[in-house]
């Protein structure tokens, strides 16, 4: 079983020609509501794929509260692990969405609450085979989850914040993108992807995944390195891409796959929720990922495939973000 351990909000999307600059005021031509956080996010991503997933999170005891619950339940999550906290106002999510790009504000609510800790939801925690964290509740109640569970534990370092070591060896992998691999390994330290993902093995993880966007995603073990390609497609929407990668990942790796073979079925999954507008509308079941690697990389539809070459990128080379 996977258990995500994370966030939920509602998602307030504003639709705008051009994101706005410091001190600009733009018009949104559309808004729309959702449920998001990076947990719901993970949770809904892996179950949309195929994989058995109990989702851990607090919500407030407003309105909100209610249809998140609602929302959640209707796409078959597991929610009895979502519980409601007294005195809290649910995590609320500010997007701005230009074509494929976006700017988002979060306001936790909830989400950093867990005044008891994991109280009654201990047991779940206990009992997952694979473990999903990330960044949108408190450090303490991620450093008990690892302290609770055996199981493997994927971080998404996400928003990003220093990871302790305590974490750090428990990663296996740690996710981050280039702004969050640059913030682990401080930019002036190093600035080359590959060599960052080794300084990050070196100091205790287990595995690294690297996204690179419209690159793909690197990963990184004790003694193996690669890489795999996005699938070109149309990009209607990047919202909550990230997040479709971590959850298409924690399904494969649950399921028995190999981080090189879970890596190119996650970047897939990224790639095919890009094409819809949204979160979870945009999340794929396995046929449309099956779909999208038989007619980008040739491979059999019954078969989530292999790592190919990337042919042209030195990781070695590229420069990592720094700011």
């Amino acid at each position: 079983m996977v258990v995500v351990l994370g966030s939920v909000n509602r998602d307030v999307v504003a639709e705008v020609a051009a994101l706005p600059g410091a001190g600009e005021t733009v018009i949104a031509h559309a808004v729309r509501l959702s449920v998001g956080g990076k947990g719901a996010n993970q949770a809904v991503a892996a179950h949309r794929l195929g994989a058995n997933v109990t989702l851990v999170a607090r919500l407030g005891d407003d309105p909100d509260s209610v249809q998140l619950r609602t929302e959640l339940v209707s796409v078959g999550l597991d929610v009895r692990a979502v519980r409601g906290m007294a005195g809290y106002r649910s995590g609320t999510a500010y997007i701005a969405v230009s074509g494929a790009e976006n700017t988002i504000i979060v306001d936790p609510g909830a989400n950093h609450s867990w005044p008891d800790g994991l109280g009654a939801d201990t047991d779940a925690v206990a009992s997952a085979a694979l473990l999903v964290l990330q960044h949108e509740i408190p450090e303490r109640i991620n450093k008990l989850a690892v302290q609770t569970s055996s199981a493997r534990v994927i971080l998404n370092a996400a928003p990003s914040r220093p990871v302790s070591r305590e974490l750090l060896s428990r990663c296996d992998p740690l996710v981050v993108n280039e702004h969050e691999l640059a913030d682990q390994v401080g930019s002036q330290e190093l600035s080359a992807i590959r060599p960052a993902m080794r300084a990050l093995i070196e100091r205790g993880a287990r595995s690294v995944v690297a996204t690179l966007g419209a690159a793909g995603a690197a990963w990184c073990t004790t003694d193996d390195f690669g890489q795999v390609n996005a699938i070109a497609v149309d990009a209607v929407d990047s919202t909550g891409a990230g997040d479709a990668l971590v959850g298409a990942l924690a399904g494969e790796l649950a399921a028995g796959a190999a981080l090189p073979m879970a890596v190119e079925w996650a970047v897939a999954a990224a790639s095919a929720s890009v094409r819809a507008t949204g979160t979870h509308a945009s999340y794929p079941d396995r046929d449309v990922v099956l779909d999208l690697l038989h007619h980008d990389r040739g491979l059999p539809t019954s078969d989530p495939g292999h790592v190919l070459p990337s042919p042209g990128v030195d990781l070695d080379t590229v420069a990592i973000v720094d700011e």
